[in-house]
């Protein structure tokens, strides 16, 4: 199984995920109702056993939150996404949207974001393939309940590889940050290449 994106299928993916970003970037900075400014994401396939090691310095030094969905896709598309935060940016931003101060709400928070976060990369990356994505019920887990990276261990243990999209976002005012992962099983790698090199064909 190749599942090493060739130069072209790389540029061809980054080009697509960045336009899905700057779609999430510009929803979540309505939602926030201030100013996102976005980099430009790195991509990197990785056997999705590395994930816990990588996030794990991290993550693990302070309190943290992933917030996880699983998506699929027509043409064997599908994988789970997974945002992560520290939650001491958590803490800000809820004082920002007027979120009460208390872990539920916190969590609320987290949820409402990673739905917007989530939804509007996939669904612009869905549209920009010709695909639709329908999306299960967000997971959210706090290191208040369990540890991070053994959540992370976990969730990693059922998928293959992951496409590891890293996200910095910057707010204006006010400090956040978060990472997105896109976990995905070796088969729909070989699906998303196939839909890259159709792309490619046709410019």
């Amino acid at each position: 199984m190749n599942t090493v994106f060739s130069e072209e299928q790389r540029d061809c993916l980054q080009e697509l995920i960045n336009v899905a970003m700057g779609l999430a970037s510009d929803k979540l900075a309505r939602f926030l109702n201030t100013f996102v400014h976005l980099q430009v994401p790195a991509i990197e396939l990785v056997n999705s056993t590395q994930i816990p090691a990588q996030f794990e310095a991290q993550y693990s030094s302070a309190e943290a939150a992933f917030v996880s969905q699983g998506f699929l896709g027509n043409g064997g598309v599908r994988g789970e996404a997974i945002v992560l935060y520290q939650l001491d940016n958590a803490h800000r931003i809820s004082a920002l949207l007027g979120y009460d101060t208390d872990s539920a709400s916190e969590l609320e928070m987290l949820t409402d974001i990673s739905s917007i976060l989530t939804t509007t990369f996939l669904n612009g990356l869905a549209e920009q393939i010709d695909n639709q994505l329908s999306y299960s019920a967000p997971r959210v887990l706090s290191s208040r309940q369990n540890n991070v990276t053994q959540a992370l261990i976990d969730t990693a243990c059922h998928w293959e590889l992951a496409l590891k999209v890293d996200i910095s976002y910057q707010l204006i005012d006010h400090s956040f940050n978060c990472d997105m992962l896109l976990l995905i099983p070796g088969e729909a790698v070989l699906n998303i290449q196939q839909i890259l090199d159709r792309i490619v064909e046709e410019y």
